[in-house]
């Protein structure tokens, strides 16, 4: 497990590093003139060799416990080459080589932007425990304020509905890679300043009370917006490897490279108490700072193989900026508001509009465990160190895992387990976790503590189920949904769903907390758990829905196909 990361950055280290240091306007001007999404592999998920001119491999031989690359032996024993499968017979005369190593652009491109994404959730799970951490301290955040995580959380929506604002702007002026950049150096410098006002901050506030008040807020602020950034830059990268694989590789690869960055994950998550030890929290949040400012590298590159190459998604953005202009009755596309273009895109394609309602009752649900889960182990592990390794630990879990689920379970499931099915079993399993923290009689009563309530190991449980099926299961049912549509679903309804739809459904449901505690008093852990098993009903009503929309692996194929013929 270790390795895959390794092997993935060690291969675009030796293989792709020249694509990204090209001049980009060369590029341009020197690449090839053809249609975006018109090289992309074979849709039935077959993978091309190309060491030395192989012919097209068995479907069955990908096999999702390798990695992206494979290394073929010839007859004395040695190590030859480096045949990543992807890429039609059109764009093996493109294969990207140095130093012995051969990749098809197409897997190039993707790996590229796989290990960026892998980069990105290293960042994360390491300023996610941090900030957590900072959050809960009794010294620096709000330790004891129940009702502080509830609040906070219902700050994320608005701080996301900003952030895709910028997004959309930079996008719609200068396209997808732009956008990735700038959206990925401005989250990262937010995290770096953050740490270093923190640190300065520290020292001072023991006998100033008006310091000690501007760290909890600068606590707070950075709290929440750490859980509103993280999806708004993985939707990018999603957005940019469903425009290159089709939907039979996407059932196939979208699972391992989910694995790649649950990898990355828990080795940052297994870090996170040595770090905080040896560092302090702030450097651990300064660490996460560099690592994502890093991931630009990795995301240009992708971009840059797609460009040269002639299948760059950016190609689709400005194709459609040229038409609008040649219409004299079309307004700029820089005058119509987002919510218009979100809107225009939920009423032609209806099954996004019930991804985004399926994602608010799964967030809430989310949420509610969370809440459980927080308010359980501030009780338990009361020591803010202990704490922090206990957090990092317990998402170190949820990420193996989910490795586990993303290279040995679903590439297997999702040869002969439609989409529909997925979507409709994940509910039922929480449905029958939460079901059981709310009436303990229903297993016995086992998992109580001394005050009849949930014990640590239930409640840590039942949140560790529900982040392991949104990690792997649901994480590639959700990218799965967007490989046969157009480009403003894939780059614009994506994110908007991502953003406002993962962060909405956190704040409402935090806001109900919220609220229910601003007029009952205080919330115990049972009333949550009743609250839990109520948003598992909800998920389950809107994932049936949803699953009765989407397309079946055949249905999405002709999809992709008819796409691509009107181009």
């Amino acid at each position: 497990m270790r390795a895959s990361p390794i092997l993935a950055v060690t291969l675009l280290a030796s293989a792709g590093g020249a694509e990204a240091r090209r001049d980009r306007s060369s590029l341009r001007h020197h690449r090839r003139r053809q249609p975006s999404r018109q090289t992309h592999p074979p849709s039935d998920g077959s993978l091309h060799r190309v060491a030395r001119g192989g012919g097209t491999g068995d479907a069955g031989s990908a096999r999702l416990g390798a990695s992206l690359g494979e290394i073929l032996v010839d007859k004395r024993g040695y190590s030859s080459m480096v045949a990543v499968r992807g890429g039609d017979k059109s764009s093996n005369n493109a294969d990207t080589s140095s130093r012995g190593l051969s990749l098809t652009p197409q897997a190039l491109a993707t790996l590229a932007m796989a290990a960026c994404m892998s980069l990105h959730y290293l960042s994360y799970s390491l300023a996610r425990p941090a900030t957590m951490t900072l959050f809960t301290s009794s010294r620096l955040g709000f330790g004891g304020n129940v009702s502080a995580y509830p609040l906070a959380m219902t700050f994320i929506s608005p701080m996301s509905f900003l952030l895709l604002l910028v997004y959309g702007g930079v996008l719609n002026r200068h396209g997808p890679l732009v956008a990735l950049k700038a959206t990925t150096l401005g989250c990262a410098s937010v995290l770096g300043i953050s740490a270093l006002l923190i640190s300065r901050l520290a020292p001072l506030i023991e006998n100033n009370s008006s310091l000690a008040t501007l760290t909890k807020y600068v606590v707070g602020a950075l709290f929440v917006f750490r859980e509103s950034y993280v999806q708004l830059i993985t939707s990018q990268h999603w957005s940019f490897i469903s425009s290159v694989l089709t939907p039979g590789q996407s059932s196939t690869w979208f699972a391992p490279i989910s694995g790649l960055t649950s990898v990355t994950s828990a080795l940052a998550a297994m870090g996170v108490g040595k770090l905080s030890n040896l560092w302090g929290l702030t450097g651990v949040l300064a660490t996460a700072a560099g690592v994502l400012g890093a991931s630009v590298v990795l995301g240009e590159m992708a971009y840059a193989v797609a460009e040269k190459n002639g299948f760059n998604p950016a190609d689709e953005h400005e194709r459609k900026k040229r038409s609008k202009a040649k219409n004299a009755t079309t307004k700029a596309t820089d005058g119509e508001g987002l919510i218009t273009k979100a809107r225009d895109v939920f009423a032609r394609v209806p099954t996004l509009w019930a991804l985004f309602c399926e994602i608010l009752a799964c967030q809430g649900l989310s949420t509610l465990l969370n809440v459980c889960c927080v308010t359980k182990v501030s009780q338990a592990v009361p020591d803010d160190a202990e704490r922090a390794g206990w957090m990092g630990k317990f998402f170190a879990t949820v990420n193996v895992l989910s490795c586990i689920l993303q290279f040995g379970v679903l590439p297997a499931t999702s040869s002969f387990a439609e989409p529909s099915v997925l979507w409709k079993g994940m509910p039922m399993i929480m449905l029958a976790m939460t079901a059981s923290l709310a009436f303990p009689a229903l297993v016995g009563g086992k998992h109580t503590d001394a005050g009849g309530d949930a014990s640590l190991n239930a409640v840590a449980s039942a949140f560790l189920a529900m982040k392991t099926l949104e990690f792997s299961v649901r994480r590639m049912l959700d990218e799965m949904v967007y490989v046969p549509l157009d480009y403003e679903s894939r780059f614009l309804g994506k994110e908007v769903i991502g953003v406002l739809g993962y962060r909405f459904g956190k704040s409402a449901a935090s806001l109900a907390l919220s609220a229910v505690t601003s007029m009952f008093g205080a919330v115990g852990l049972q009333e949550l758990s009743y609250f839990a098993t109520g948003a598992s009903g909800l998920w389950l009503a809107a994932a049936w829905r949803l699953g009765n929309l989407v397309p079946t692996r055949k249905e999405a194929d002709e999809a992709y196909e008819r796409m691509k013929k009107e181009g």
